[in-house]
């Protein structure tokens, strides 16, 4: 009958004996539904990616630098996904999670802080923010009143001035 599926036996009885059993099951009737679908599997795989990422991160099998790069991608995958998927059916991520019974403690932590574990939250030091960015933009511009030119001597603190610009933005 079915190519390498025995028609006698098996497991269940006569349940060899039925093709239905091994016909496709669709979810949807139309292209709606089927995009609504494809939309929340994007997002289970999304949280689940991203559970698996903290976890490779606590046993210390991804360096820090990588681990950040890949969980803010993910948290950028993680706003468009829940956005194609928040409406009727689910209106926050825990009632997503509860209905499909995704249980990733982890990654929930993370989207709720909104950023990897390895950026320090700098709200608290705003002041300090603010006084290191005058710094190191005053150091930047000295640099270059000396003509020093050279990328090796003001890369470094043109990308901590960046850095930490960009903190203060978020």
């Amino acid at each position: 009958m079915f190519h390498g599926i025995p028609v006698s036996g098996g497991i269940g009885g006569g349940a060899a004996n039925k093709p239905e059993l091994y016909e496709e099951v669709k979810l949807y009737k139309n292209a709606r539904e089927r995009e609504k679908y494809d939309n929340m599997a994007e997002l289970f795989a999304v949280v689940k990616t991203l559970q698996a990422l903290e976890k490779a991160y606590i046993q210390d099998c991804v360096t820090p630098n990588e681990y950040t790069a890949f969980c803010s991608r993910l948290l950028v995958q993680y706003k468009a996904a829940f956005k194609q998927v928040q409406g009727s059916d689910v209106g926050s991520i825990d009632d997503f999670c509860r209905k499909y019974r995704l249980d990733c403690p982890l990654a929930m932590e993370r989207i709720k802080e909104d950023r990897p574990i390895t950026i320090k939250d700098d709200m608290g030091n705003l002041n300090r923010c603010i006084a290191d960015i005058v710094s190191l933009f005053i150091t930047v511009m000295d640099k270059l009143r000396l003509e020093i030119r050279a990328m090796d001597e003001i890369q470094p603190d043109l990308r901590e001035l960046m850095e930490t610009m960009n903190r203060m933005s978020n």
